[in-house]
């Protein structure tokens, strides 16, 4: 089979491969290539805001009634917390029956510098201080900030309003979707660069924590990875079987964003062409800007597994005696404190203790054993959000009659899709 390298696919395969040699042979150059990921990871944050917010509000804005809106954004909320409470379940199950923490040296933990973390953590100011986050200062700060869940607050009051206003808002609806068209084509061209970012990444991470750090708490990462796994496979794979269609080829279809995920370790840097991607696969404009954005926050699958699973080792690690009810409480305080992961800087880690912090049995010092590991594991997390997002897109559109089935008939197999970045059609 020949390789075709003009391919976006193949080139960050390869420039993650590259990266991991680069790492390994030459590790002080491989840790310095982080300039690189850097770079294209800042490019892609740099654009994130004003698309979410364009894609959110063009796709309230073009429905027109607000009663779809609320419909269709309350079946994805709730469609988030079921799930997103089973991968939750789920890695609490796995971790209880692996016991990957058990039996380890927790001296380990005594050196790791954990305060960062812990004080981010106190002052996200627990359920009060991430609601307030959601509110920004000022509307053209939520955009300068950056930062998802002011923009998307902003982004749903603009759309309602818009809405609203009926026939006279078309001219703005109309505007607001040429610039959208110009943004997206300038994450085309950014893009382009995805494989120096990927090869960036992987090398200054085997270069700084070297190939052996690979195994370091390998049963763990192993959990971690065969629970999220199962989870895309059969719970993921059960939702989309009873909504008529494939997850392993709707997989195939979105590999380039996948690659690219476990080469940035982080899913923000496929959103803005994962939506493309849906557009194209049949999903209406209108859902993708309401689901996906939305997802980002609150359909955290992958954080969720790797939340449940990392408390349970450390109380595993540290001795600690969790009975069913107590393991029940602190499901209720993940149910609540995942949902924050996107709106914490530090995200999946410093969700994490501030969870601790709710649930004093664990200690938090205990988080200073996964510091090490917690990168490779990052990757499987994105990885897991991106999908998870994706099928609640397809979900979503099809349970509205928001669906397309001709986009996946004459998209899904036609590899010139796959190897475009997609632009938001009219």
């Amino acid at each position: 089979m020949r390789l075709n390298f003009k391919n976006l696919t193949v080139q960050v395969i390869f420039a993650i491969i590259l990266g991991i040699v680069v790492g390994a042979l030459f590790p002080a150059f491989g840790a310095q290539l982080k300039v690189l990921a850097d770079i294209f990871i800042k490019m892609i944050k740099m654009l994130i805001a004003p698309i979410i917010f364009l894609t959110v509000v063009i796709g309230i804005g073009s429905m027109g009634d607000l009663k779809k809106v609320g419909k269709i954004g309350g079946k994805a909320l709730i469609y988030f917390e079921v799930v997103s409470t089973i991968a939750l379940a789920i890695g609490l199950l796995v971790v209880n029956l692996v016991q990957p923490g058990k039996g380890l040296d927790t001296s380990a933990a005594n050196g790791g510098d954990v305060s960062a973390f812990t004080t981010a953590a106190s002052e996200s100011e627990g359920l009060k201080g991430f609601i307030m986050s959601i509110i920004p200062e000022n509307f053209i700060g939520a955009l300068a900030g950056g930062q998802l869940l002011p923009v998307l607050f902003c982004a749903i009051l603009f759309g309602i309003a818009t809405a609203s206003l009926g026939e006279s808002s078309k001219p703005v609806i109309k505007l607001l979707e040429k610039v959208s068209e110009i943004f997206f084509k300038i994450i085309g061209m950014v893009m382009k660069i995805s494989p120096f970012g990927a090869f960036g990444a992987m090398a200054y991470t085997i270069g700084n924590f070297g190939l052996g750090s690979l195994w370091s708490l390998g049963k763990l990462m192993l959990s971690v990875y065969i629970t999220m796994f199962l989870f895309i496979i059969l719970i993921l794979g059960a939702i989309a079987k009873y909504y008529g269609f494939s997850i392993t080829k709707f997989i195939a279809y979105i590999k380039e964003e996948i690659f690219l995920v476990v080469g940035t370790s982080s899913s923000e840097s496929a959103l803005p062409s994962m939506m493309g991607k849906l557009e194209n696969y049949g999903c209406s404009k209108q859902v993708v800007g309401l689901v996906v954005p939305t997802g980002y926050s609150f359909n955290l699958d992958g954080t969720s597994i790797y939340l449940s699973m990392a408390a349970i080792f450390i109380a595993q690690a540290y001795g600690v005696p969790l009975s069913f009810w107590q393991q029940l409480t602190l499901l209720g305080i993940l149910m609540l404190t995942s949902k924050g992961a996107a709106g914490v800087t530090g995200s999946g880690f410093i969700t994490l203790a501030a969870t601790l912090a709710a649930f004093p049995m664990i200690p938090v010092e205990g988080m200073a054993l996964l510091i090490g590991v917690d990168r490779f594991m990052s990757e499987a997390r994105a990885v897991t959000n991106l999908i998870g997002n994706g099928v609640a897109a397809v979900v979503v559109a099809k349970s509205e009659k928001e669906f397309d089935p001709s986009g996946v008939q004459n998209k899904v197999n036609d590899e010139k899709v796959s190897e475009q970045i997609p632009v938001l059609q009219n």
